[in-house]
């Protein structure tokens, strides 16, 4: 397979395994200068010293200055620092770092990137910093509350063809989960349904209409009130796991979105969500070979 070609590295480095902030001279603004649209974007911030030191760089890397033009279209770069946030005190196991390819076994309650209010605490910036990985991208997503196995792409060149591994559902995927054990229910099952998530709402909703949403379940193993679950999903809408196995009267244990909102402090790491992506299996896009990945951790009912 020919390789595709890497993209151009950022005007600004990482620091700290963190990507510098950009932001974009809308079309119709008339500031007259960087400094006075800086300003006006972020009065807050303290522009002179990010000036000073040369932090405040175009698209191209070149140092900006407060009284340089700022026509419509300019892109300027900048390092923020984000608020503090609770360290999640879990480790992530490295299950394989060769040839481009970074597989996880991610803990619950890290996310998988930088987004909202998780930014350290994150893989993507844990793994920048352990391992000196500027360019680590995960080729699919995992929730924060979700633990297990989690490919990655190190090199920008492999990161289509991993991804679209993904996309194009050419991936099995296995999950298991602890949820309460109901005599009968028929094992295994398939349930398909409609999924809809709307943007800004916390939890997802089975509705009408043509199904978007496929999942096979078996009960595994009898733990007296409880069981576990081996999950195959062949779609992947958000939440899609939590939702069918609330929808069958056994929401797995330690869920704060279903079948009940519950809220959970931020420092907060008891009770986890007892669903984990135990495995994943897919041809290899670059060598051919049959790869499988295994997560080594263990779901306990405990809380």
């Amino acid at each position: 397979m020919t390789r595709r070609r890497s993209p151009a590295p950022p005007p600004l480095p990482l620091r700290n395994g963190l990507g510098a902030d950009r932001l974009l001279v809308p079309e119709l603004a008339h500031p007259t200068t960087v400094g006075e649209f800086l300003r006006s974007a972020a009065p807050d911030d303290d522009w002179g010293i990010r000036f000073a030191s040369g932090e405040v760089v175009d698209r191209s890397g070149r140092p900006l200055r407060p009284g340089d033009r700022c026509p419509p279209g300019l892109q300027i770069h900048f390092y923020r620092d984000p608020p503090p946030e609770t360290p999640v005190p879990f480790d992530i196991d490295v299950l394989h770092h060769a040839d481009g390819l970074l597989v996880v076994d991610k803990p619950h309650f890290l996310a998988t990137i930088p987004r909202g209010g998780h930014i350290r605490e994150s893989v993507v910036v844990r793994m920048r910093r352990a391992l000196d990985l500027p360019d680590v991208v995960p080729a699919h997503r995992l929730d924060r509350m979700t633990a297990g196995v989690l490919v990655c792409t190190t090199d920008p060149a492999l990161r289509r063809p991993y991804q679209q591994l993904f996309e194009q559902r050419l991936v099995v995927k296995e999950y298991e989960a602890l949820a309460p054990f109901r005599p009968d229910l028929e094992s295994p099952l398939t349930v398909r349904s409609r999924i809809d998530k709307r943007h800004g709402e916390p939890t997802a909703h089975e509705v009408p209409g043509e199904p978007n949403a496929h999942t096979e379940i078996d009960v595994v193993e009898v733990l007296g009130d409880l069981a576990r679950y081996r999950l195959l999903p062949t779609t992947g809408r958000t939440h899609q796991l939590r939702v069918h196995m609330s929808s069958l009267g056994v929401p797995i244990v330690g869920d704060d979105f279903y079948p009940d909102l519950r809220r959970r402090a931020p420092d907060d790491f008891t009770d986890p969500l007892r669903l984990l992506a135990r495995s994943v299996r897919f041809t290899d896009p670059i060598t051919g070979d049959t790869r499988v990945f295994t997560s080594r951790r263990a779901l306990s009912p405990e809380p």
